[in-house]
């Protein structure tokens, strides 16, 4: 049986990582998942590819033998889905941005207008992906370009244009004692239950956490939240607080949840991120539009 080009794929991020925590990290997987998919690989060559024990992991001399044509096949595959992709865009004249949540801002009125100045025969297609993958749908090359909220695992294989940086504020529900608030300081609320993303959301999770500003305070779960209505839903219920962008908080207003500017927390960053290696014309036209 031949191997998938996955299985490849995961083999040369633990073989690249030498730790299958940071491969499963990098390529936004569970780590159990990884491990089951680099065995059937090791199964169907019929040789053993890795080392592995409780403190470390190598190469085998076939591990060793695998990795620069494993590396080799995937360049050439990812090479000929660029190049699919550039036909098939130029083909329907589309281009696709992902998101996690609602931009607002007047960012996407504004980024369409601009663009439909330099390619006006083009359209500009909006995906919306859960926060499970921070990188809403980039790293998995389902979206050309995508607005994300930093930091993004491996952020360094992309490039990132912030287009707005906002205090944040906590989002909780309108019976909750510190509703009436105008301001909080963050180490008030140290003893909520915060709602928490997924956990292959990676360092967004962390921050949406204030894990860096709890002075290794370990935070409480109420909850975990994969999207905005889930979040809401979660806040409706008593679940939890959630910590969120200052802008966001007025795009998604409702009654019964109170939001309120906390102080003693870093700003977000909401970025329009585009891969290192995606030099198309199409793409550079569009972020011209979406940052003006």
């Amino acid at each position: 049986m031949d191997a998938h080009l996955r299985d490849l794929r995961y083999f040369v991020a633990v073989a690249e990582e030498l730790s299958f925590t940071r491969a499963a990290e990098r390529l936004f997987v569970s780590q159990p998942a990884l491990s089951k998919q680099i065995r059937q690989l090791e199964e169907q060559l019929r040789v053993r590819l890795l080392h592995r024990d409780r403190r470390s992991v190598a190469l085998t001399a076939a591990g060793r033998a695998l990795l620069p044509a494993a590396r080799e096949m995937l360049r050439a595959w990812d090479g000929a889905q660029r190049a699919v992709s550039d036909a098939a865009a130029s083909e329907a004249s589309l281009i696709t941005v992902g998101m996690s949540t609602s931009i607002g801002r007047g960012l996407l009125a504004d980024m369409r207008e601009r663009f439909a100045e330099r390619r006006p025969t083009w359209r500009i297609r909006f995906r919306q992906v859960d926060w499970d993958d921070p990188t809403a749908g980039l790293g998995a090359g389902d979206v050309d370009v995508a607005f994300v909220w930093l930091p993004i695992p491996r952020q360094d294989a992309f490039n990132v244009q912030i287009v707005a940086e906002e205090p944040r504020c906590v989002a909780l529900r309108d019976d909750h004692r510190f509703a009436a608030r105008k301001t909080l300081a963050f180490e008030e609320l140290l003893d909520e239950p915060f709602l928490a993303l997924p956990e292959e959301a990676g360092p967004l999770r962390d921050f949406w956490l204030a894990l860096d500003e709890r002075a290794g305070k370990p935070v409480r779960i109420g909850a975990t939240v994969s999207n905005a209505d889930e979040t809401f839903a979660a806040i409706e219920d008593g679940s939890g607080v959630v910590l969120m962008a200052s802008g966001n908080a007025a795009i998604y207003r409702r009654p019964g949840i109170a939001a309120i500017p906390v102080t003693g927390l870093s700003p977000s960053r909401l970025a329009l991120a585009w891969r290192t290696g995606d030099h198309r014309t199409a793409v550079r036209d569009l972020l011209h539009a979406a940052t003006g």
